[in-house]
């Protein structure tokens, strides 16, 4: 493979137990991904993304590792794995596989020994401590709330930036980080291509463990010490002892690096491929998401990030994964959410410099649940979060309203296959409940409609990998364009002599702009209306021009 060929790559990511069950057990798995590879290869991409698989108990769904070299039972054998792989491998498709490494499950053999033996050199792996008084050592805040403490039967304090069944490995200790890089190369001896990694920046702490000055009450967050110093130690050893011996595409979660840290991350010689962008990826705080001030607002910060990073490395660029809720939701208006409003949302991100993430569901069009209970959720975080507002007298109905907008669980209803039982995901009773409006959205009603959303993104996808303009998109330069029309997302991405506008009206009325000079690529309506030099853009229309 040619060096740096993750530019030119278009990522599909699957969270396995909701994609497709094949033995009925309400669970996606591993055989269903491969029998639904020939959907994944329609689509048009090169790359799959697929969440844990190892074994895991399955407190946070997979992101809690037992065993790193075993497939959990849940999704099928490592022979199973096996045969996806050459499923995969006829259809061209490379695999990525999550590498979770800033903490294992509290069922991981290590951890089961140094929770039995305090001297054990497994008690080294993670990070113990005792307090005099016999109270949690600090005042610091898990991610999942709470304390990021819990205490052994022995009296002995450990350490979890997530939940309490999620203990963090200690990188200080070189004995650990052996291992680790011995679990990764397993894996690309084995085939894959590379590796998504999972909360990366929270691998090196504050090793003083004092408490931190914060409102009475409210922890400190951990949070806080993401990308905290010293981490680069750790970085780049991972990087010369393993990555760089592979032709392999890495895809850090790095949240808390800042401009000043991308490039050691994210730039030519980075300790990654790239990382996630998530400078701009949500629209929350808006009042009116398809309001101009609105518009302004969220253009500017995708414009800030992509001035920086187009000349400072590489990004991974995305609406959606299995921790948002569904982008039509995050970035439309109910009112304003159709076909072409989801089709627009898709053209703008397509092909900014970096390299473009679609989640499964996405390219349909799948939307948030309702959820009207914590009982009928399944999220470790959203149950965590209720249960500390309970805590601290909060408004509970506050918190659920929130989860119902922005919780995990929307990203991870099963995928919706057809209108029929269970939207054609499983025979058995779905682990998570599928949603109502799987009847009118699904992939079969949309593979039959030349005009569906699932239609547009295999035209975007061939787009960006085309033999010529895919050039543009992955080595091209990125420029504003359009600044004085207000609503109107426009970019340019030229090399040589090649230049491709990218033009996207994300409000819901009508806008003219001056015609563009070259021929139109792309449009996500039938007809353009051309008057004299003046196109008229309708709501929510999305063209691509190019002078070549």
């Amino acid at each position: 493979m040619e060096a740096n060929w993750w530019k030119n790559s278009v990522v599909y990511q699957i969270y396995p137990k909701s994609f497709k069950d094949t033995n009925g057990d309400g669970i996606g798995d591993l055989n269903g991904i491969t029998q639904k590879m020939d959907y994944i290869a329609s689509l048009g991409v090169d790359v799959v993304w697929i969440c844990p698989v190892y074994k895991s108990p399955m407190d946070d769904n997979g992101y809690d590792i037992s065993d790193y070299y075993t497939i959990d039972p849940v999704f099928g054998t490592n022979e199973d794995m096996d045969r996806l792989l050459v499923e995969a491998k006829k259809h061209n498709i490379k695999v990525l596989l999550d590498l979770v490494v800033n903490h294992c499950s509290d069922e991981h053999l290590w951890f089961q020994k140094a929770k039995n033996d305090p001297d054990c050199e497994e008690a080294g792996y993670f990070y113990f401590l005792d307090t005099d008084d016999g109270k949690e050592p600090n005042n610091w805040r898990s991610n999942f709330g709470g304390s990021v403490w819990s205490q052994l039967q022995d009296g002995r304090w450990y350490y979890h930036t997530f939940s309490p069944k999620q203990p963090d490995l200690n990188w200080e200790n070189p004995k650990l980080r052996k291992e680790v890089y011995k679990i990764i190369e397993w894996w690309l001896q084995k085939g894959i291509a590379g590796f998504r990694i999972d909360a990366i920046t929270f691998i090196k702490k504050d090793l003083s463990f004092q408490s931190k000055l914060s409102t009475e009450g409210i922890r400190y967050p951990v949070e806080n010490f993401t990308n905290y110093s010293g981490i680069d130690v750790f970085l780049q050893e991972m990087h010369t002892e393993v990555f760089s011996k592979y032709n392999c595409m890495t895809v850090a979660e790095a949240p808390g690096v800042d401009n000043k840290s991308f490039q050691k991350y994210a730039g030519e010689n980075g300790y990654f491929s790239m990382i996630f962008d998530f400078n701009w990826d949500n629209m929350q705080d808006e009042k009116d998401k398809s309001s101009e001030p609105a518009v302004e607002r969220w253009k500017a910060k995708i414009f800030n990030s992509q001035l920086f990073t187009s000349k400072n490395g590489w990004s991974a660029i995305f609406l959606e994964n299995h921790d948002q809720s569904r982008c039509i939701n995050r970035f439309l208006e109910s009112k304003d959410q159709n076909v072409f409003s989801a089709s627009a949302l898709a053209t703008m991100y397509f092909f900014l410099c970096g390299t473009p993430f679609i989640y499964q569901g996405q390219e349909i069009g799948m939307t948030n649940a309702v959820w009207h209970s914590i009982d009928e959720m399944n999220d470790v975080r959203a149950k965590r979060m209720l249960k500390e507002a309970v805590e601290l007298n909060t408004n509970s109905e506050k918190v659920l309203n929130y989860i119902n907008e922005l919780g995990r669980d929307n990203s991870r209803t099963p995928m919706q296959w057809n209108a029929g039982s269970n939207a054609g995901f499983s025979m058995g009773v779905p682990w998570l409940k599928v949603q109502a409006n799987h009847n009118v959205i699904n992939v079969e009603d949309e593979e039959r409609d030349p005009l569906s959303l699932l239609t547009y993104y295999k035209k975007l996808i061939q787009l960006r990998r085309h033999a010529v303009y895919g050039k543009v998109f992955a080595d091209g330069t990125f420029q504003k364009i359009l600044e004085e029309c207000s609503g109107i997302i426009a970019y340019k991405r030229a090399i040589s002599n090649m230049e491709v506008e990218v033009i996207v009206n994300f409000t819901n009325q009508q806008k003219k702009i001056k015609i563009p000079s070259g021929i139109c690529l792309l449009s996500n309506y039938q007809k353009m209306i051309m008057t004299d030099d003046t196109l008229l853009l309708k709501p929510y229309q999305a063209v691509i021009f190019s002078n070549t």
